[in-house]
């Protein structure tokens, strides 16, 4: 994969296509950013500061090597949408290194200042992965908010709602295999979590795509969605994340 030289200028990273090809996660690169953040000078300014901890993984992402977290543009249509819905519970599908979790249990903090918990609950089927995103999220300060569970997502969501830890969802954000999709949501249908009011976000329906769930969630007579543009950083391409809301 080429990309014209003023992108490789503005995104040093993406120059590792053409020497090793697309690669959309793993080969070592989640561990190096972790290594590069904790050999970071200014670690310690990171340590219980979220913004700053996702600022030199945006940076890493950008300069050393292409990461699929959900970046700077994409986030922040996410975090508006948090600021809108204000959720006190809220089941990640797919944490990867944790970025989306650090980010909005950080919003969630915010935007619950009234003594009102909040909880995340980042469900990660690589153990490897659910391993580092532990520790970025323990960097961040964020360890009470946040739990990591590891596993398949429909097991996991099975297994929450068995032992009584997760009762109902304000917001479902579906970021992990695409092809999962539409079979992870009819779980938290079954399992009760598609409450009125509840608010899903899922990832990438255009780059990789969704197709399948982009038809199921618009055709579904319980849900209203729609989609909102947004770009995968670094390189800016454009994609789309599709909204659902419970009728």
């Amino acid at each position: 994969m080429k990309f014209p030289k003023e992108v490789y200028d503005k995104y040093p990273s993406l120059r590792k296509f053409e020497i090793d090809g697309y690669k959309e996660w793993k080969g070592g690169r989640e561990r190096a950013l972790l290594e590069h953040v904790k050999q970071s000078p200014d670690f310690t300014q990171m340590e219980g500061n979220p913004a700053k901890l996702l600022e030199a993984m945006d940076e890493f992402a950008v300069q050393q090597d292409f990461l699929i977290n959900i970046g700077s543009d994409k986030g922040r249509i996410l975090t508006d949408l948090l600021a809108e819905e204000r959720p006190k519970v809220v089941v990640e599908l797919g944490t990867y290194v944790g970025y989306s979790a650090i980010m909005l249990a950080n919003q969630m903090r915010h935007f619950n200042k009234q003594g009102e918990a909040v909880k995340l609950w980042s469900l990660e089927f690589d153990s490897e992965l659910a391993n580092i995103a532990s520790e970025f999220i323990n960097i961040a300060g964020l360890s009470d908010v946040v739990t990591v569970v590891t596993g398949a997502a429909s097991e996991s969501l099975r297994t929450l709602k068995a032992g009584g830890r997760l009762d109902h969802a304000d917001l479902i954000f579906l970021d992990h295999v695409e092809n999962l999709y539409v079979q992870d949501l009819t779980v938290c249908e079954e399992l009760g979590l598609l409450k009125t009011g509840v608010c899903i976000v899922a990832d990438n329906v255009l780059m990789p795509g969704a197709p399948e769930y982009r038809q199921y969630v618009r055709s579904h007579p319980k849900l209203k969605s729609w989609g909102v543009k947004g770009l995968i950083m670094p390189g800016e391409f454009e994609d789309e994340m599709e909204v659902s809301k419970v009728l």
